[in-house]
């Protein structure tokens, strides 16, 4: 009985928020043709109001076919018409219809059946909200990894426009993006230092140089008049270190120096990268010494 059971219980759909049957599969269990059964139903109409029984569409006959439930032969062929869907009361009135010992017993079994399902799905409602939530968590994540990639994809395509091997660029009033993807070219290169002279430097700025290689040694001169504080100062270095501060008022320009080899001039603060035209120029790292010696 109880394999019986669940073998009805494989039948059962969720078509419309209601769990139905096909009128094929009950017209199986109750032993007779799918034609007489729908027959019988036609001339007993008035007992099988819609929330009873109601005929399926095209939209969800392509639907039970994607989910092997029906069959093209059985739409087109060998039936006529669309197949018909029963609730658990259409179920149960089809017994009084037929009027047979055998419709009697198939009925018991498929109520029986639509009790199993319903305490099923009472018994693991919790773990069907955590299975929809994860899968809206899925899409959302797969949402935003597209739009992630898309990002660096445009952060690649600007960083090949501004190549590293560039000895000089100019960047005009509205190029943020492209400003900053040169700038973050600069700082991958650094294997080992990373110098930064400016008189500006903000919080902003250590979100760039956070963009380092690991390990590699950053020394920031600026104005004793800085924005940052020593505590922004103690947490850059609790998760990139090392960032040493130091004070200069020596100093008008910007320059990086990159691995104690490399020399760029750049003609704005690092913070305002594009809000104004500025230039930027490689120049011969043998200025290097003497510039760190008037620091």
């Amino acid at each position: 009985m109880e394999n019986e059971v669940a073998v009805i219980q494989n039948k059962i759909i969720v078509l419309r928020n209601q769990q139905v049957m096909i009128d094929r599969d009950i017209a199986e269990l109750y032993g007779v043709e799918t034609r007489v059964l729908n027959q019988a139903v036609k001339r007993n109409i008035e007992r099988f109001p819609e929330r009873f029984m109601f005929q399926l569409n095209e939209k969800e006959i392509l639907f039970l076919r994607s989910q092997i439930v029906i069959s093209k032969t059985e739409t087109r062929g060998g039936r006529q018409y669309l197949p018909y869907a029963f609730t658990e009361q259409g179920c149960a009135m089809l017994s009084a219809i037929l009027k047979s010992e055998a419709a009697v017993q198939a009925s018991i079994k498929i109520m029986d059946a639509f009790v199993a399902m319903r305490h099923f799905l009472q018994s693991n409602a919790e773990i069907f909200s955590e299975m929809n939530h994860i899968k809206k968590q899925l899409r959302d994540t797969t949402i935003h990894q597209i739009e992630a990639d898309k990002r660096i994809d445009e952060l690649f395509t600007r960083m090949d426009r501004y190549a590293i091997d560039d000895t000089q660029g100019i960047f005009f009033q509205g190029q943020i993006f492209d400003a900053y993807a040169k700038f973050e070219s600069f700082i991958a290169q650094a294997q080992k230092s990373i110098v930064l002279i400016d008189n500006y430097v903000d919080l902003s700025v250590l979100e760039r140089l956070a963009k380092k290689n690991s390990g590699v040694a950053v020394t920031i001169y600026t104005t004793p008049q800085t924005r940052l504080t020593a505590q922004d100062v103690q947490q850059f270095n609790a998760q990139y270190p090392p960032l040493d501060l130091k004070f200069t008022t020596s100093m008008h320009d910007r320059f990086l120096i990159i691995d104690n080899s490399t020399l760029y001039h750049i003609g704005a603060s690092l913070k305002d990268l594009s809000k104004r035209c500025f230039a930027f120029d490689l120049f011969d790292s043998s200025f290097i010494p003497d510039i760190l010696a008037k620091l």
